[in-house]
């Protein structure tokens, strides 16, 4: 794809410092700058961007850099840097607002499990703000029930990968017929193909809570921002906002 555009080339360098940061200061990075349930005592307004540059591993962060490089060069070429930047950014936040969506119906619906058991609200909000949780709870819901309304509470969401499936949509609809390999399925497979199934997966896995590319997976995020990069996508083809208007 030749020479690294603008956009892109500072992505990364920021995703990498940030990165870089983390290894050092691990706890404390992940407490400031992931993001973290809202009724969390750790959540702030900042985190629903600063999240998209945080990740958990370097196979997290090697693969969504990969992908930024790879389908969201094209786009910067295409669009230029301005309308990439407003691209990259909403949709990352369509993934947050989708994310914290889902999470608030997973705390909403334990919460109210055990609230009507005759449990007082003050009294669960204090024993999972310490971190904790009473194995009780599981007789009082279903197992993912629970398991849910704690993960939503607890389990803040970092990674760039809600920004990075808008990304995908946006090639795929971009580029339909490009060809694209998976790396354990080496056949040719067209964008407008692929990423319709990729997408289809994480949302079955989101509803299912079956795994199919591993467990802590922020499924729900990486449709989000699918969903995002769609309706952008499809506003801007119907009312023809080109490169010009962003430069």
């Amino acid at each position: 794809m030749g020479r690294i555009t603008d956009a892109i080339k500072h992505l990364l360098i920021l995703n990498v410092l940030f990165f870089v940061a983390t290894s050092l200061y691990g706890e404390q990075m992940y407490e400031w700058f992931s993001l973290w349930f809202p009724k969390n005592e750790n959540f702030g307004i900042w985190q629903m961007v600063s999240h998209m540059f945080m990740h958990g591993g370097l196979a997290h962060i090697g693969f969504n850099m990969y992908a930024l490089w790879a389908f969201g060069t094209p786009l910067e070429r295409m669009w230029g840097r301005n309308k990439f930047l407003f691209f990259y950014f909403s949709a990352g936040l369509g993934a947050a607002v989708i994310h914290t969506g889902v999470n608030y119906y997973y705390f909403n619906e334990g919460l109210n499990a055990l609230v009507n058991s005759g449990i007082a609200k003050s009294q669960v909000m204090e024993i999972i703000g310490g971190g904790q949780y009473s194995p009780g709870w599981y007789d009082i819901a279903s197992k993912s029930t629970i398991d849910n309304f704690l993960s939503a509470y607890n389990t803040p969401a970092v990674g760039a990968s809600g920004a990075i499936y808008g990304v995908l949509v946006a090639f795929g609809m971009s580029y339909p017929n490009s060809e694209l390999f998976l790396i354990f399925l080496p056949i040719p497979i067209k964008a407008k193909i692929f990423i319709p199934v990729l997408i289809g997966l994480d949302l079955f896995s989101g509803v299912t809570g079956y795994g199919i590319f591993g467990q802590g997976i922020a499924h729900f995020a990486h449709v989000g921002g699918a969903i995002a990069g769609f309706i952008m996508m499809w506003y801007w083809k119907k009312n023809q906002f080109n490169k010009n208007r962003w430069n």
